[in-house]
């Protein structure tokens, strides 16, 4: 099992088109007054060794949060693989942990949880009762040259590669809210009306 603060590097993954909200950039959208990157933060930093930043607009907006921002090497918004590999190029840690920018609730026990499961296998996933969430991974290192052939070949979605290496699926029912993302101004509005109750 690896160590929580020597072998895992955080990426927030921020580097999303935010199509549904019209186009913005929706780690630097504000909850009850602060970033969802902000809060990504606060919950992700006490899990990890180091944290990162993915994002393909705002560079120097991110780079003020004080961690190191890459840009995918992938033109046009590729998609979170192309931000994840960019990490897995840049991450100096055995086990890189993804989260997406737009789910500003993860769970504080996440990294501890998915690293549990991290023996004999390349990939942890949590999963919350209904939904796999591959965009919160525990991912090895040495899948970097996986990935880079899997993305040169065209490939684009996360859950098709991921299911393709070794890998564990770690059961998060107990705080299946912790994995809701944001997407529409409905579901801003919705986690500011239960932001007390999330953060709890």
């Amino acid at each position: 099992m690896p160590t929580i603060t020597q072998n895992i590097t955080a990426v927030i993954l921020a580097g999303g088109k935010g199509s549904r909200l019209g186009g913005v950039d929706k780690g630097l959208l504000e909850l009850n007054g602060t970033s969802l990157v902000q809060h990504l933060i606060n919950r992700i930093q006490p899990q990890v060794s180091k944290i990162i930043i993915s994002a393909n607009r705002n560079l120097d907006n991110y780079k003020n949060f004080g961690f190191p921002v890459y840009k995918d090497d992938i033109n046009d918004f590729a998609g979170p693989l192309a931000g994840i590999l960019k990490a897995l190029q840049e991450c100096e840690s055995e086990w890189l942990l993804i989260v997406p920018a737009d789910s500003p609730f993860v769970p504080n026990d996440l990294a501890l949880r998915l690293s549990e499961q991290a023996t004999d296998v390349k990939i942890v996933i949590p999963h919350d009762g209904e939904h796999l969430h591959p965009t919160f991974a525990l991912i090895h290192k040495s899948l970097e040259s996986s990935l880079q052939h899997f993305l040169g070949e065209g490939e684009r979605k996360a859950r098709v590669w991921m299911q393709q290496q070794p890998h564990s699926i770690v059961d998060f029912s107990d705080q299946a809210d912790a994995f809701i993302n944001i997407n529409t101004e409905d579901e801003l509005k919705n986690a500011e009306q239960h932001f007390q109750a999330f953060m709890a």
